[in-house]
């Protein structure tokens, strides 16, 4: 209940750090959902589970099994990848087609009396044994003798995915645009990258000095004093931002400004929800600010 009543920016600034915003967004429309549809109780079964705004086949089976002992599968990278191996399968584990034939296979062996045991011991075994990255530890897994990836030699080769797409490069610049002890922050758009977070005023692009006080004086500041920042990158999942950045005392151009807050350091630090992505440049604010 209290989820499902509490303030958007409230639940933003207590996941702040954590990355995919959406995420808690979903759990609070979850949340409201239960309220509403359910009468505040969790749904203990399979299809109103995935009724719930965020819950996938994989939350669905992770929840139903280990909360309310519902024989449904739980299928994830780990589990893939362990049964890739033991049956020296090279198909692609990232292909979504794959991983429903998995979760099929699955559903017909799952036990009835114990499969939230079943699913947290494939996830143990996938994570401390079954390992994804470097070699597994074949001597500690109950099935090395079954393992045809061990036993043909090929535990490097499989789980086989097929290469990603390489991350676009954004290149940005970031302004710190302080008034006092006051900063100006922005409130992003309700859709897209980062949706409806604050973030420090940015352009695309890797402007110069030159360019960025040529900027802020076309958005009507008035900047006294102005210096660059140490570069920083931040890698999202499909998207890599390459980022300047500049600090500069200007005098306040408007305090109505559409989606702007100009905040106290206090109020930036507990207020309002700043991505990780621009964690980096607090240290020259608060440089600057000192």
């Amino acid at each position: 209940k209290d989820l499902a009543n509490a303030d958007e920016e409230v639940i933003l600034k207590l996941w702040e750090g954590l990355g995919y915003y959406s995420r808690v967004r979903n759990m609070q429309k979850a949340a409201i959902q239960i309220m509403e549809d359910f009468g505040g109780v969790f749904p203990a079964n399979q299809k109103d589970l995935l009724s719930l705004k965020g819950i996938g086949a994989y939350t669905a089976g992770a929840v139903g099994s280990i909360a309310f002992g519902l024989p449904i599968p739980a299928v994830d990278g780990n589990v893939l990848r362990i049964l890739t191996r033991l049956y020296g399968d090279d198909s692609d584990i990232l292909d979504p087609r794959f991983k429903k034939k998995t979760e099929e296979a699955l559903v017909r062996i799952m036990p009835k009396d114990r499969p939230g045991d079943v699913n947290q011991a494939m996830m143990e075994l996938g994570a401390t044994v079954c390992l994804p990255n470097g070699m597994p530890k074949c001597e500690s897994c109950p099935w090395q003798d079954r393992c045809v990836a061990r036993k043909e030699e090929r535990l490097k080769e499989i789980p086989y995915k097929a290469p990603k797409k390489s991350r676009k490069k954004e290149k940005k610049t970031v302004f710190l645009l302080c008034d006092g002890d006051r900063i100006l922050i922005h409130k992003r758009g309700k859709t897209g990258l980062l949706a409806g977070l604050y973030e420090f005023p940015n352009a695309d692009g890797k402007l110069t000095a030159e360019g960025a006080l040529e900027l802020l004086n076309e958005k009507g500041f008035t900047v006294y004093e102005m210096e660059k920042t140490a570069p920083a990158k931040h890698l999202f999942t499909h998207i890599e931002w390459q980022m300047n950045g500049y600090v500069a005392r200007v005098s306040e151009k408007d305090k109505d400004a559409a989606d702007c807050v100009w905040a106290g350091t206090a109020a930036l630090s507990e207020q309002y929800a700043l991505p990780s992505a621009f964690k980096p440049f607090l240290k020259a604010l608060q440089k600057h600010l000192s």
